[in-house]
């Protein structure tokens, strides 16, 4: 293999990629990146058997070849190189890259590519959506899934095509993401459904730019598997097996007390009561109070404790419909979902103090995000 890349390329192309190495990989050469030549590009892979993600880059092919270099030691190089022409040249007999670059001259030992594990290949795309769109989806949906293995179904995004309506939802059995949205292009005769790991698709939210367009997305066939694909990059996952619980049957119909507030002063108000929080397991009381007579606004105060470092209250003025409430919930979930909301203001909506807190962006029935609350002690 002989060939020349730019070293911003480069470096870009490493970071995506990098994202799918183990930190401790069961097989040496899993702690690696394959480097292939490709017609005028060169192809950059990695997979941690789970996660695989490829990327391509043009290069100036001399020679065609493959091998795989330590995905960290070759990033970390590259990432400190002067930003101009990298020369990449293969010595089979060893297995080493020469990497030349301006003044500097290095050598990285690598592994046959050979022994790299075949990433599988997708076919023609299934279904199309909008860069942005699925994007918006995903990062509005799993920052809900369980970062622990105990319901490993739960770390996942349960992803739903049915007609012409995609639906994504993530729980961790303290909060519930829903996130609904309408294809163009596409409408499916039956539903399919499938949970995919929420740590893959936050690595699809990430690599999308906004100038990709379009996604295609390759849906499962023969092989547990649903390959992302962006100009650039393709990604693709394992599925998760088991069934996703139903969670529209933990979504409230009605509430009691309705709440409309600018979603950067809760944001902000939840943020200070947090700094507090933080000594109480994030639990943070909302106080919510209907206008005292029609033409005045309501309010909601938002407080944070600690038994050693003090406390907020932050009072927000807010459109109040229904009964007052007191209630108490962690206050990293809301802040969580307010950081995904892009809406001018958002509606909190309530039952009382023993029922969950529903959010959602105001005048959109296309995403809503549930909350268990917390205990009040007095």
């Amino acid at each position: 293999m002989r060939a020349s890349v730019l070293q911003e390329n480069l470096a870009r192309g490493l970071s995506i990629v990098s994202r799918a190495v183990d930190s401790r990989p069961t097989l040496p050469v899993l702690a690696n990146v394959l480097l292939a030549t490709e017609d005028s590009r060169l192809k950059l892979s990695a997979t941690n058997l789970e996660l695989s993600i490829t990327t391509y880059i043009g290069a100036k092919v001399e020679k065609a070849g493959a091998i795989t270099l330590p995905a960290k030691t070759f990033a970390e190089l590259v990432n400190n190189l002067s930003p101009e022409r990298v020369d990449l040249a293969l010595d089979p007999a060893t297995q080493t890259v020469n990497v030349r670059c301006g003044t500097t001259n290095s050598n990285i030992k690598g592994i046959s590519a050979s022994e790299f594990p075949m990433i599988p290949q997708g076919g023609e795309n299934d279904v199309t959506m909008p860069g942005r769109l699925l994007r918006d989806m995903i990062n509005q949906t799993v920052f809900a899934a369980a970062k622990e293995d105990n319901r490993p179904i739960l770390t996942g995004v349960y992803t739903e095509f049915d007609g012409d309506v995609v639906t994504m939802a993530a729980a961790d059995g303290y909060r519930l993401a829903v996130r609904t949205a309408r294809l163009e292009n596409h409408s499916f005769d039956k539903p399919l459904d499938m949970v995919i790991p929420a740590r893959s698709l936050a690595e699809v939210a990430r690599i999308i730019d906004d100038d990709d367009e379009e996604v295609g997305i390759t849906l499962p066939g023969e092989r547990d598997v649903v390959m992302f694909r962006t100009e650039y990059t393709e990604i693709t996952s394992q599925l998760l097996e088991g069934r996703f619980p139903d969670f529209s049957a933990i979504i409230p119909k009605t509430y009691s007390t309705a709440t409309t507030v600018y979603t950067t002063d809760l944001l902000r108000a939840c943020k200070r009561a947090e700094i507090f929080a933080r000594d109480s397991a994030n639990s943070a009381r909302l106080f919510v109070k209907p206008p005292n007579s029609p033409g005045e606004p309501g309010e909601i105060m938002v407080i944070g404790r600690s038994a050693e470092r003090g406390d907020n209250e932050g009072m927000i003025d807010a459109s109040v419909e229904g009964e007052p409430l007191e209630a108490s919930f962690n206050i990293r979930y809301l802040i969580d979902v307010l950081n995904v909301i892009p809406d001018e203001r958002v509606v909190l909506e309530s039952n009382g103090p023993s029922h969950p807190g529903v959010l959602r962006p105001d005048g959109r029935d296309d995403f809503i995000t549930v909350i268990m609350p917390m205990s009040i002690t007095r």
